[in-house]
């Protein structure tokens, strides 16, 4: 399986420039546990530049997976000043709840299209899944000093890494605004 990796542009995520055609991801939705973080950072959506600012739970800088179907999915974002404060109280308490549900949407440049296209996304479903643990850690971290990529509006750095659950689920992935793939994640378990 190949691996699937976006290094994006914080500073394009959070102030978009039409000339430029860096990659911009999005986290959509994040919920860890029974906690469902803010909704609450205003960004472009590169596919509709003249539409209004869509809400979003964090701009992603970089995102990675190796491929396989039960291998984490690895990604690292800027998330509000709100949604930092409730990562720490998560991250500083016993966790019992792992579980997350999550949405993304990486955005890439088509030269030859001169336009952006859906790179590495859900497809607006939800994948759920739990948080990876790492040596009896858990793979997930709020750093509590703002970020200075990009200063206002206030932003802070959040690493999670979500294991699959057991039940196949859909990644999309596209290499132009018309060659697209379709790979899976997570294997369902016979009972």
């Amino acid at each position: 399986m190949a691996a699937t990796s976006f290094s994006c542009s914080v500073e394009q995520g959070f102030n978009f420039q039409k000339d430029a055609q860096d990659l911009v991801g999005h986290l959509n939705k994040l919920k860890i546990g029974e906690k469902e973080l803010a909704v609450d950072l205003g960004v472009t959506n590169p596919e509709e530049l003249a539409g209004d600012k869509i809400k979003v739970v964090g701009v992603v800088s970089s995102i990675y997976w190796n491929g396989g179907f039960a291998e984490s999915i690895q990604f690292s974002c800027q998330v509000s000043n709100a949604n930092k404060k409730d990562l720490a109280i998560l991250t500083n308490t016993e966790l019992s709840n792992t579980t997350v549900e999550f949405q993304f949407t990486i955005y890439d440049y088509d030269p030859d299209e001169k336009k952006y296209y859906k790179a590495f996304h859900t497809n607006d479903a939800v994948l759920k899944g739990l948080i990876e643990k790492s040596g009896g850690d858990l793979a997930i971290s709020i750093d509590l000093d703002q970020s200075m990529e990009v200063v206002s509006p206030l932003n802070f750095a959040l690493n999670l890494s979500v294991m699959p659950e057991d039940s196949e689920q859909e990644t999309h992935l596209a290499f132009s605004v018309t060659d697209k793939v379709v790979k899976r994640w997570g294997v369902t378990v016979a009972a």
